[in-house]
């Protein structure tokens, strides 16, 4: 089989900034929550905070997928069944069409990891070890709700690992058959133009919206955590 080579090829810029820091620091606050969870309580203060910023960081890619960049919208990589199934079908045989952005099983991929985080980051607003850590909204709901809660987050941590490593098998599966670098993009935004598809590069990156949005995302957050009622003092005792 022929690879695809692209070291002569020109660069055209595909994926604009703000998309590029959400996915690595989406990476980082997740790769951050499971090492501070595995310290143990000590750093307990600090793996809540990783979760505020992981569901920060959904908020504003929901956001940024209606109002980003051509290559950020759901509108632009969500497909259909049927276009999906002929690209997974086209991928299993060993000849994927070359694209910019997100191919139609990337794109869904991107929505079931957006889901995945988002239930973690909520479910860990109810979650409590009973001793000397809660989430905000632990004291404020009834026992089978932070029950479920807690089980959800343990249970759904295992989706998010299988989400992550099915992500690098590909990544690594596109590099080894294809030579497709999926990584190079992310870092520097840019893509050689052969394997874009005859696709153009986007015009603007978007950035002060981004900022906007990240900030409205983030304050979000805050409120959704402030509002949450002070627990009963008679609950630590």
């Amino acid at each position: 089989m022929v690879r695809e080579s692209s070291n002569h090829d020109n660069q055209i810029t595909v994926w604009d900034l703000p998309t590029r820091v959400f996915h690595w620091a989406l990476a980082l606050s997740l790769a951050g929550s499971w090492i501070t969870h595995e310290l143990g309580l000590a750093w307990m203060e600090w793996h809540m905070r990783l979760g505020y910023l992981a569901l920060t960081l959904v908020i504003f890619r929901l956001a940024w997928g209606l109002v980003g960049p051509r290559y950020a919208r759901f509108s632009q990589f969500l497909a259909a069944p049927g276009p999906t199934l002929r690209y997974l079908f086209l991928w299993l045989k060993g000849a994927p069409p070359a694209a910019a952005g997100h191919s139609p099983i990337g794109g869904w991929a991107v929505i079931a990891m957006l889901v995945a985080v988002a239930v973690q980051a909520v479910s860990g607003l109810f979650n409590s070890d009973e001793i000397l850590y809660s989430g905000p909204w632990h004291a404020a709901a009834p026992s089978v709700l932070t029950d479920r809660m807690e089980a959800l987050h343990a249970g759904n941590f295992n989706v998010l690992l299988t989400l992550t490593a099915l992500h690098l098998a590909v990544m690594a599966k596109y590099w080894i058959r294809w030579r497709r670098n999926l990584i190079g993009p992310m870092l520097t935004g840019s893509m050689p133009e052969a394997l874009a598809g005859g696709d153009k590069a986007i015009s603007s990156q978007r950035v002060i919206l981004a900022v906007i949005l990240l900030a409205a995302s983030a304050a979000s957050v805050w409120l959704i955590v402030a509002a949450a009622p002070a627990p009963d003092p008679e609950d630590f005792f």
